[in-house]
């Protein structure tokens, strides 16, 4: 049986609490420093994870002990160091391969260097984030209401890695995808390959635009995956009735969004059910038998029997993505819901947004 580990840390110094009850009793100004010199530790073993292939796996979930910010804007060198430490007690428990989880798979070169230094394969996630990221954009606006077959969608940052593929895969599900960046060459480029790359090409019209506001403005379906380091979505930004998926870490949707747009969802990404009698032993804030895409990729190459790297740098492919889709379908990984602000999106969510939206979708279904 292929074993995986996964690394998570924590989001912020109040994540500790999760685990380590005292933490609720420390300041910040004293935890987040003392961090740095907690070493990684396992935090739970993962069991029951089943395909309907009868392949089966197991493994387990690795702190690397430091925080959101610090892992952004420590010394590379210091917060790489801390990831190996993490990925070689993974290899150290049994693992066969490790996923690189939020933040960890940011720092750097996307992996590259970690996978360098391990004898097991190494993987960001970031092919089945994105697959589910389209996958659960979609289906989200059709739950709102969109005719998503007749809609606009803008992806924010398309000259990005995560961006083209996003753009590949939509332009042979939607009317019209409107490339955002910040180099016109960059983006006139890639307009071609996105027509190239689609067997839907003639149908999907393909336009690039520098303007992020003035594209929102005319685009109801929103990705967003730039590289920005503040928020590049505001409240006045969106359409009534715009279903967003922020992407991007850290996001580029402001929480100013949640909070005075009550008519347009932002969610990010997809709830991934895990088949089998999964239990995690942790609560990570999913219902259960229930993860995140990059984690499920991991458990995915695991019940495949693969060992090397995977979804690794800068250079995403569209065939990589569409693989781990495949072997996703194959091994029973499916959507199961969304998340908004570290919060499930329920369905008195999705129908206030129908309500308060409803006839701005309905015209946006209509193609005016």
């Amino acid at each position: 049986m292929t074993q995986f580990a996964f690394i998570i840390h924590p989001l912020d110094t109040s994540d500790m609490a999760r685990k380590y009850k005292i933490a609720r009793y420390i300041p910040d100004a004293i935890l987040e420093p003392l961090l740095r010199y907690v070493p990684a530790r396992e935090i739970s073993h993962i069991t029951g994870v089943k395909s309907p292939t009868g392949a089966q796996t197991e493994g387990w979930f690795i702190a690397c002990t430091l925080t959101a910010r610090q892992l952004l804007h420590d010394p590379p060198e210091r917060s790489t160091a801390k990831i190996l430490e993490s990925c070689k007690l993974a290899a150290s428990l049994g693992a066969d391969i490790v996923g690189l989880g939020a933040f960890t798979a940011v720092v750097g070169d996307g992996g590259i260097t970690i996978a360098d230094e391990m004898d097991i394969g190494v993987t960001t996630g970031n092919s089945y984030t994105v697959a589910t990221a389209v996958e659960g954009l979609l289906q989200a606006a059709r739950l709102i209401g969109h005719d998503t077959a007749h809609s606009t969608v803008a992806v924010l940052g398309a000259t990005g890695s995560i961006g083209s593929v996003c753009a590949k895969l939509l332009a042979d599900q939607v009317a019209r995808v409107v490339l955002v960046g910040r180099r016109q060459e960059a983006l006139d480029k890639l307009a071609q390959e996105v027509v190239q790359s689609s067997a839907e090409a003639s149908k999907c019209t393909v336009e690039t635009s520098t303007d992020v506001s003035a594209t929102l403005g005319e685009a109801p379906l929103v990705v967003a995956v730039t590289s920005a380091l503040e928020t590049v979505i505001s409240p006045h930004d969106l359409l009534p009735g715009a279903v967003v998926c922020d992407v991007a870490r850290p996001r580029d949707v402001g929480k100013a969004v949640a909070d005075q747009r009550a008519d347009v969802l932002v969610i990010e990404g997809g709830v991934v059910a895990v088949p089998g009698e999964v239990e995690f032993n942790f609560n990570f804030g999913f219902p259960p038998r229930t993860a995140y895409a990059c984690m499920a990729e991991t458990m995915i190459l695991a019940l495949e029997g693969h060992t090397g790297d995977y979804s690794l740098g800068r250079n995403m492919s569209l065939e990589g993505v569409r693989h781990i889709q495949s072997l996703a379908e194959k091994h029973g990984f499916h959507l199961a819901g969304f998340r908004s602000f570290e919060r499930e999106v329920d369905q008195s969510t999705i129908d206030r947004v129908r309500e308060l939206a409803g006839q701005a979708i309905q015209t946006y279904s209509q193609g005016a």
